[in-house]
């Protein structure tokens, strides 16, 4: 039985069925909003184009939507969770240069935050303009108002207003079953647009319609959010209410096409058949229902841009910044950061392009590079970690990277109008770049030394009455995996001009597991109640609590009469009954000793600027302040050498 750490099982229930409606199927859900409109543009309305049109859209969802996502992508399921970071930490072993496609995939999924909102908003809130007296309203500053509201409303949690998430949409995917099979019904010959003979058609022989792809990726930009939130939902609600779903919007499109082919207009002229083949008398209702549903789409890539940044952090691909946890629903989280970064691209680009039309141009490139991306990733995990026959996951990958490389070369064509859109994307890239690449080389030249070397002067060190005690329990964060290894620089620290006297040192490692909510430890007493290596095992999905989770670990130790803690005295007083910790943070700092080659100057640079822009070591890891010493040490790559120095002969004196 599938059972997702977020509490939400492989049962089907209507009640689990309802909840995956709300959160996944925003983005993909409200589609029909934007996309028959951007295919049709200016260009003379015919039957080539409309059916090719719903055509090709048919057959995208068919090949990208159910088989590459809801058969295929969903089968990577990292203990319950999806998403590009839990599909990368499942394959990470198989290729070190796969690194490069998890942070282009990253990359373009949070630029995809930036865009989604502000045009499903915008096509929405444009339906104003088709209600008597509402023609001229100006649309731009109520898309604002409605954008800020939801990024200002971030910060107390979404918990609340996510449980009317999924009756909400389910009124939405009714609607747009209704209103297309009403249309369907006047002119069921539009059925024959489900012929892939169409969409051929299209795409060979219709004047430039390869590059009408460009349009008829928007139908599936989606997709990518049935893995990402996979822990929420699980696949098997997944899967059906997919079903569900697909009908809805097949037949919403359908019913757009009959519409346009029999209203005997030459062209739209602006128009959008998504509100033109409503009724008069629900248009003000269907406006509001598709707000709503517009609301919630822009609502799951926010909560997926945080979960995101969450763990690229947890992973080392981000420095550490602020997290929050606005309610106890396990995975939710608010990083400020990144709230305000989103609200701001959101305003920049709804003022920038001014309506939908103008966005639909530059909507789709990113999520077409984030597909490729995961297409890749998933092709690993179906040879090494399924073990399926290579051949055929290559005939799989041939396939996904024939479609999506049409739809990347037609995308291309959008970058004229979404060129400053690429600055963003480079400068996510290159965070994530510079950050994971850095540390690597901070990792390579860290030197670890044997502990049970140093072990007689520790011992000699803790029981020398000269020296003033430091602290009654000393714990170092160690990177050091290893039972008897430990950091140069704690040896030093320790040792240092004033020595850090304690009864008790402890190393704590933290170690971030490839699942996503792993949360264990073990124990390893080198010295009898005197040297004691902790290492805590924290999925990647988890924001670390070091000091809770180490005094837990004491108090089991003690209520256990482990290790003879609890006959020893801990440091606490008759005025104080708190335990005496101390928590020693060691800072790094480029020594000017250095001499870097051109990339390891650049990239260690920039990750010492990155890091200083960031969260500080003790608030990352959930130390309290009042219990933290914070000690620098410099950090010397590649010393320089060979330095020549002449010593100048004494001159007589003129005095």
């Amino acid at each position: 039985m599938e059972k997702s750490k977020n509490g939400i099982n492989g049962k089907i229930t209507a009640a689990s069925l309802l909840i995956a409606l709300g959160i996944i199927y925003g983005d993909i859900g409200t589609s029909p909003l934007y996309v028959l409109k951007a295919i049709v543009g200016e260009r003379p309305i015919s039957e080539a184009l409309v059916l090719g049109g719903v055509s090709c859209i048919f057959w995208t969802l068919v090949l990208q939507t159910t088989v590459k996502y809801v058969w295929l992508t969903l089968k990577a399921d990292n203990a319950g969770e999806g998403g590009i970071f839990s599909l990368y930490a499942l394959v990470q072993r198989y290729g070190k240069w796969l690194v490069i496609p998890t942070v282009l995939g990253a990359t373009t999924l949070l630029a995809d935050g930036i865009i989604t909102p502000p045009i499903s908003v915008a096509s929405a809130v444009e339906g104003l303009s088709m209600v008597q007296g509402l023609e001229h309203i100006p649309t731009v500053p109520i898309v604002i108002v409605i954008l800020s509201l939801l990024f200002f409303f971030q910060r107390f949690g979404t918990h609340k207003v996510g449980r009317v998430f999924g009756p909400v949409m389910l009124v939405w995917f009714c609607m747009l079953f209704v209103m297309g099979v009403s249309q369907i019904g006047h002119f069921p010959s539009v059925i024959k647009a489900l012929n892939p003979h169409y969409a051929y058609e299209l795409l060979t022989q219709y004047p430039r319609g390869f590059w009408l792809l460009g349009a008829v990726f928007l139908a599936t930009t989606g997709a990518e959010a049935l893995y990402s939130d996979l822990g929420h939902c699980g696949k098997n609600n997944i899967r059906i209410t997919w079903g569900f779903v697909k009908i809805c919007l097949v037949a919403n499109y359908l019913g757009q096409a009959a519409w346009l082919l029999h209203q005997g207009i030459p062209v739209l002229g602006g128009r959008n058949p998504f509100f033109e083949m409503m009724p008069h008398w629900f248009l003000i209702p269907g406006i509001i229902i598709a707000t709503f549903a517009t609301i919630i789409a822009s609502q799951a890539l926010i909560s997926g841009s945080y979960t995101l940044i969450s763990e690229a952090m947890n992973l080392n691909f981000w420095p550490r910044v602020a997290v929050r946890q606005p309610s106890e629903s396990k995975g939710q989280v608010y990083i400020p950061s990144v709230n305000n970064i989103l609200w701001f691209g959101c305003v920049l680009m709804i003022l920038y392009f001014r309506s939908s039309t103008h966005m639909e141009a530059a909507y789709g490139f990113s999520i077409t590079v984030a597909m490729m991306m995961t297409t890749i990733l998933l092709s690993y995990f179906l040879v090494y970690k399924l073990k399926w026959n290579k051949v055929l996951v290559f005939v799989l990958l041939l396939l996904f990277a024939t479609v999506e490389i049409s739809f990347f070369i037609a995308n291309v064509a959008k970058i004229k109008e979404r060129w400053m859109f690429l600055f963003f994307e480079l400068s996510i890239f290159l965070t994530m770049y510079v950050w994971y690449y850095a540390r690597k080389i901070n990792n390579r030249f860290t030197k670890f030394v044997d502990l049970g070397q140093y072990v007689p002067q520790i011992k000699e060190l803790s029981e020398d009455e000269t020296v003033p005690k430091f602290s009654t329990h000393l714990v170092y964060l160690t990177k050091a995996n290893q039972r008897q290894e430990i950091e140069e620089k704690i040896i030093r620290s320790i040792f240092a001009k004033n020595p850090k006297k304690a009864d008790v040192y402890w190393f704590l490692h933290i170690n971030r597991t490839e699942s996503p909510y792993t949360l264990s430890y073990n124990v390893s007493e080198l010295v009898d109640d005197k040297i004691i290596k902790v290492n805590v095992n924290i999925g990647f999905r988890i924001q670390p609590k070091t000091e809770l989770y180490f005094k837990k670990i004491v108090q089991e130790l003690v209520s256990r009469k482990e290790l003879n803690l609890h006959i020893r005295p801990d440091g606490s007083t008759r005025y104080n009954s708190e335990p005496d910790f101390k928590f020693v943070i060691i800072e790094k700092f480029l020594s000017v000793e250095n001499e870097f080659t051109v990339r390891d100057g650049i990239l260690l640079n920039s990750y010492f600027l990155l890091k200083r822009l960031g969260q500080s070591d003790e608030a990352a890891f959930g130390l309290d302040k009042s219990d933290i010493v914070a000690e620098q040490t410099p950090l010397v790559f590649q010393p320089k050498c060979n330095v020549v120095l002449t010593r100048e002969e004494k001159t007589s004196s003129m005095w």
